[in-house]
């Protein structure tokens, strides 16, 4: 009957939750004969309920420490929900059974041996441990007569820690009055005549008499013994510790010995793991978090955001991974406050329903930007820690660059921040100094080959790339692939003719056209021109190269809309760095070197955890460019965060620049290669900037504003809102509903912002909110959660605007002419040519991703508010095939940042008390 019950709530649970199951692990230390026919029972009935069981055997040479080692990694295993150590341990050394069975964590201790379990159970504490299995079966025998246990006289032979102390405590908290004998007790038959109820568990056999017996006594027999019986082939016969054919003739219900206890110790075994189970799931579900959330206190005037930032205490990183549903084994910790999350978590959740999906943007800024992160900080931070809804924002990593140059850090501000901002803004987990490895790699690869092709012959070249190890000639995996790419079908190296070779060893590239560029993580003109190549043994081959800053490089963009570790692979083996003489494009695999990007960047794959001042999960993961690049936080933290949230949570990422740029490549370009559907756009919009399109004055940064900014201007307000309405349209046009966050500052009046507000749902926003979350936190930011929340239960109908099929200048007209208020576009010569040659390199149905100034919706950063009837430029076109988007080039533009003649860093310094880092940031 218990197996049956058990095998259909394990049926129940798979189908609730597909792809779960129960699982039970056994280890087993030594190889004796009776454990391993113990064992091979609770195999036999864990596969007839549907428990997945697995058989841990380690040799009787193992050491307490091999031990304690194999039930820490089961301890940490979620896919194993109940674990027994069998016992005795069969070992040649010497272990403590104490110290093994209390190693085993409380929640998975099945057989309920631990001290925590035991000590539960002695103080009634039953629906919140693990009874041992075969006082748990005597229990559940003794229900099935039908006698209540209340108020009856219950004799326990026996006081082991395994049957009789735990048989006690629990005939004790099921209301019987309860007596425990064992080998000293001298009035033993006296007290066994006066039980209602007798269960035995002394190990020797046939030791209670049947005369003993009270008539009409319920008789628990759970010895196992052996007596020589000559008419068994083994010379013996298994007998209990009751003498069972006198003892049936008093007893109203007695067990047989074998047949009787033992097989309810396995039941009470698969019981105990569903039981587990079904606790992990409620504990593990995902959409019932259960968050501790950090109290803010606020102070005015808000302080500096390092000072918030270190006076915040975080939560540990591992108790923030815990709250949001993550398993130990998909965490792995980087000290404290920083983790990274194993992509295996999206198998596990893979049958979970999405959270809903808000992209944060803005209208066109000013220098100094609007506050589009501290606007996802602090809508994050009021859906969890006021709303108490499931809530991950994901953003991206910032550069180093800006950090020590102009643009200071990228954590938020004031009481909306990502914590410690310290450790966001700087090395973080390694991924752009990964990144920055990698792409110099490739940069390496492309100039080393020019110079080996031109120094060697076909054959010397061969030689060197299939050479000849212990007699034996081989072709790599990805040389293969390249003979594949060149149609020859050949597996031998000694089978290729000239030909052959000649086209496998000469990319044959063209300087002239080499597009990949050297990368570092560091603001420094002077590398923006520089001749490579000068030494004397590079025989004469010099050329003109660049450095870029890191976060430019192609792989930055393939870290951030790879789906998975595989397919971020394929996209660096696609990674167009030249083109050959011949025109044809030379890949990253062509140069042999996708497998040992793959190696650089395995671990950078992997998304970020970090958490807000309030508490709420960060994922912080790549940071590509958001003008020759699409500008947005990776697809896998996004994908991972919307499985934790659940159905009803809330997953919230940022768009780099304005709605122009940012938000329409989240949407033609993310969401295309994701899959994902947004619900709601934020658009984040300040009195200041629409002064700024009004007409006010130059906004410069590090200079003081000019008083049009600091004082009440309804006009300039009113003149400005030109351009949050077509940001409004822009989004609207994707068919998605959109809220304006209207970020006050202290200079702004009551009547500025209303009329802001008021423009806004005019200009068709779904709703319109007024924010001050950079002073109070999430607090601030609670009418704009609530719209939000609102917002993301209207209708959606989300559509790209263009399809991919459509030839290269269609797209780059469409852009322009629907999304920045172009006449036309106008293609100069050179990206003339790079449309010919992308077509016909295969290149033509890719998305497309606009590089133009952020400062404007035009080409010409001085033309404010939101122009129309202007022709765009297109000076170039370039490929990030790996990427997969096209980005022509919308006027001139650095990819290597400068410093200004006070860069941030002359603030930034260790403090000599603590250690510390002082600074802006």
């Amino acid at each position: 009957q218990v197996r049956d019950r058990l095998k259909q709530q394990v049926v129940e649970m798979t189908e609730k939750f597909p792809g779960f199951r129960p699982g039970l692990a056994i280890l087993q230390v030594g190889n004796r004969d009776d454990s391993n026919l113990y064992i091979n029972m609770k195999l036999k009935a864990a596969a007839e309920i549907g428990i997945s069981a697995n058989h841990i055997k380690l040799p009787n040479t193992a050491t307490e420490a091999d031990v304690l080692k194999c039930i820490a990694s089961l301890n940490a295993d979620p896919a194993v929900h109940g674990f027994i150590v069998q016992l005795p341990l069969d070992s040649d050394k010497p272990i403590s059974t104490e110290k093994i069975t209390n190693a085993v964590a409380p929640e998975k201790d099945v057989d309920g041996l631990s001290s925590i379990n035991a000590g539960k159970l002695s103080r009634g504490d039953l629906g919140d441990c693990f009874i041992p299995c075969t006082p748990k079966g005597c229990m559940e025998l003794i229900r099935q007569t039908g006698v209540q246990v209340a108020g009856k006289r219950a004799v326990v032979i026996g006081r082991s820690k395994i049957v009789g102390a735990p048989m006690h405590d629990l005939l004790l908290w099921n209301n019987a009055t309860v007596t425990t004998c064992h080998s000293k007790t001298s009035t033993l038959a006296e007290e066994v005549g006066k039980a209602d109820i007798l269960v035995v568990a002394a190990g020797r056999a046939e030791m209670v008499k049947g005369e003993w017996i009270k008539p009409g006594a319920i008789v628990i027999d759970c010895g196992i013994n052996h007596v020589p019986d000559s008419t068994k082939a083994s010379g013996k016969r298994v007998v209990g510790d009751v003498a069972y054919s006198s003892a049936r003739e008093k007893a109203s219900f007695i067990t047989p010995v074998p047949g009787g206890v033992g097989p309810m110790t396995v039941a009470m075994l698969m019981q105990s793991t569903v039981e587990s189970a079904q606790r992990f799931l409620e504990k593990f579900q995902p959409g019932k978090w259960t968050i501790q959330y950090n109290q803010l206190t606020l102070k005015m005037p808000v302080p500096s955001d390092i000072e918030i930032s270190q006076s915040c205490m975080p939560k540990p990183i591992d108790q923030v991974a815990k709250e949001a549903g993550l398993f130990p084994d998909e965490v792995e910790l980087y000290g404290q406050t920083k983790a990274k999350v194993q992509l295996s978590v999206l198998n596990r959740l893979r049958n979970q329903p999405d959270g809903k999906y808000v992209v944060v943007t803005g209208i066109t800024p000013t220098p100094l930007g609007e506050g589009k992160s501290t606007t996802t900080v602090g809508l994050v931070q009021a859906l969890g820690a006021h709303l108490h809804q499931n809530v991950f924002a994901c953003v991206r990593q910032p550069s180093q660059g800006p950090t020590f140059g102009i643009k200071g850090g990228a954590a938020g501000g004031g009481y909306c921040q990502v914590v410690p901002m310290e450790e966001f803004n700087l090395h973080l987990t390694g991924d752009i100094h990964a990144i920055t490895a990698a792409n110099n790699l490739v940069a390496a690869a492309i100039d080393a080959r020019i110079f080996h092709e031109l120094t060697q012959s076909d054959q010397a070249l061969y030689n060197r790339l299939v050479p000849s190890v212990n007699g034996v000639r081989k072709f790599s995996d990805i040389q293969i692939r390249r003979l594949q790419k060149l149609g020859i079908n050949k597996t031998d190296p000694m089978a290729l003719t000239k030909e052959e070779v000649n086209s496998f060893v000469r990319l044959d590239i063209d300087p002239g056209t080499i597009t990949w560029q050297r990368v570092l993580d560091t603001n420094d003109r002077f590398l923006r021109k520089i001749t490579i190549g000068q030494s004397p043994t590079e025989k004469g081959f010099t050329r003109t190269a660049q450095f870029d800053i890191t976060v430019s490089s192609e792989i930055m963009a393939v870290l951030a809309l790879a789906d998975g570790l595989d397919d971020m692979k394929k996209r660096f083996g696609r990674m167009v760095v030249a083109s050959s003489k011949k025109g044809q494009p030379v890949t990253a695999d062509d140069l042999g070197v996708t497998g040992a990007l793959a190696v650089l960047m395995k671990d950078a794959v992997k998304p970020n955890l970090m958490q807000t001042l309030e508490g709420t999960p960060v994922f912080v993961h790549a940071g590509p460019f958001a003008n020759i690049a699409h500008g947005n936080s990776s697809v896998l933290a996004d994908k991972i965060a919307l499985k934790l949230v659940g159905k009803d949570g809330f997953v919230v990422t940022e768009a780099g620049f304005g709605a122009d740029i940012g938000m329409e490549k989240f949407f033609n370009i993310k969401c295309r290669y994701s899959g994902l559907r947004p619900h709601v756009v934020v658009l984040v919009a300040t009195v200041r900037t629409l002064k700024m399109h009004g007409g006010g004055p130059t906004v410069t940064a590090g200079v003081p504003l000019p008083k049009e900014y600091i004082e009440e201007n309804l006009q300039l307000v009113a003149k400005g809102c030109s351009n949050l309405n077509k940001q409004i349209q822009n989004a609207r046009m994707f068919g998605v509903p959109v809220v304006v966050a209207v970020n006050a500052f202290k200079t702004d009046t009551k009547a500025e912002l209303a009329l802001v507000v008021q423009h806004a749902k005019e200009a068709g926003a779904f709703d319109a909110v007024e924010c001050t979350h950079w002073a109070e936190g999430g607090k601030g930011a609670l009418a704009l959660a609530r719209a939000v929340q609102r917002a993301s239960q209207a209708p959606s109908n989300f559509r790209f605007l263009y399809n991919v099929e459509l030839p290269v200048v269609d797209k780059i007209r469409l852009i322009a002419q629907q999304v920045y208020g172009a006449r036309d576009i106008e293609l100069l010569p050179e990206a003339q040519e790079k449309v010919a040659l992308y077509t016909k390199q295969g290149f033509g149905n890719l998305p497309i991703c606009m590089a133009k100034t952020h400062l404007s919706l035009s080409h010409d950063p001085e033309q404010k508010g939101a122009p129309t009837g202007f022709v765009l430029p297109i000076r170039d076109i370039r490929a990030s095939v790996g990427a997969g988007f096209l980005y022509p080039l919308v006027g001139t533009m650095s990819t290597m940042p400068g410093l200004p003649t006070r860069p941030c860093f002359y603030d930034i310094d260790l403090d000599p008390v603590s250690g510390g880092v002082n600074g802006l940031f």
